[in-house]
This record gives C-alpha cells, structure tokens and sequence, in this order.
C-alpha cells in the first residue's frame, strides 16, 4: 500500500467515519493538525527525558505516553464531521468528561509536590521542561482552533475545548516538575 493517495491534491480532505470532504485550511482540519502537532511535542519531550532515573522523571514519561493516546482521541473527535458524531465511542473517538477530571487530578498531585511560581517564568531551565513548554503552546493553539469549531456549532457538546485547556495548565505544570521546580531565573553576569 502506498502512503500517497493524490486525493487531496485539490486541497481537501476526508474526515473519520467518512462525511463530505473538507478543506484542509477549514477550523476543523487546522485543530486536527494542532493536536497532531501537539502530540509530536509530547514525543520531543519524552525523547528528552532520555534515560528516566529518578521517580519525577519515570512520572512523566509515563504521563505523556499517556496524554500522546488521549490526544488521538481528541484528534478523532475533531476529525469526526458534524454528522457522524452518532459513531463516536467515548474515550476511544469522543472525549470524557473523566478524562477532562483526570487532568485536574494530576495537576493537583503535581502542584503539591512542585509548588507553582508565583511570577513569570522563562522556558528553558532543562531539555523536557522546554519542550513541555513547547507542547503548552501549541496545545493552546489547537484550543483555540477547538474553540473556532464549537463557535460555528461542529463540535456540539463536546468536552474537547475543556480537556485542551486543562491539558495545557498540566504542561505548565510538567513543565514546573521536570525543571525541578520553581528556580526564578537570576543574571548570569
């Protein structure tokens, strides 16, 4: 079988459970590609870690392994038209409003163990907190594409938009743990 298929040569595409054909610059197709690029983040970050050594670390790792999967659900959602939603299986192509719950969990056992800075940061203290940094702003980007879809009524009652936001505050936080904590940036002169 070969990779290419010449079918969106035009500049369209076809969605999950089939529907009409889209435009690949529509909100759908640029949220999709958002939470694609989101989940090539996650995998440059859990490249980073390398070697996992300490229990911080081996957290992590398995938490993004975990987040990357969750991620191809979000992505099936939104690549699901309108009006195939009906085939949707929750937490295999539809988001839950337990997976939305388990970000906030996590968050919260981070944030004991890794305080939260009480001003701005700069991305860059280690390897894995930049590129979790990194995943935090492209996962912003695809909330906001998320957020474009549900204004125009493609994504109804979904809970896309709020995991996307939660999943973006845990990054912060992965990002917080995987730098050791909150270390305010001093002049190097």
């Amino acid at each position: 079988m070969k990779i290419y298929t010449r079918k969106g040569d035009h500049g369209d595409t076809g969605l999950l459970f089939g529907g009409p054909r889209v435009s690949k610059a529509s909100n759908r197709t640029e949220a999709a590609g958002a939470v694609d690029e989101t989940v090539a983040a996650l995998g440059l970050a859990r490249a980073a870690i390398g070697a996992v050594t300490d229990r911080t670390e081996r957290r992590l790792e398995n938490l993004i392994v975990r987040l990357q999967r969750e991620l191809f659900v979000v992505g099936a959602e939104i690549s699901t038209h309108s009006v195939r939603r009906a085939r949707l299986t929750d937490g295999v192509s539809r988001v839950t409003v337990d997976m939305v719950r388990a970000l906030e969990l996590d968050i919260d056992e981070l944030t004991v163990a890794h305080p939260m800075p009480a001003e701005f940061i700069l991305p860059g203290e280690s390897l894995t907190g930049a590129a979790l940094d990194q995943a935090r702003s492209v996962t912003r980007r695809a909330e906001r594409r998320a957020v474009a879809l549900a204004e125009a009524g493609d994504l109804p009652e979904s809970q896309v938009v709020p995991y996307l936001n939660r999943l973006a505050d845990l990054l912060f936080v992965m990002a917080r743990a995987a730098d050791g904590g909150f270390r305010p940036v001093r002049n190097r002169e």
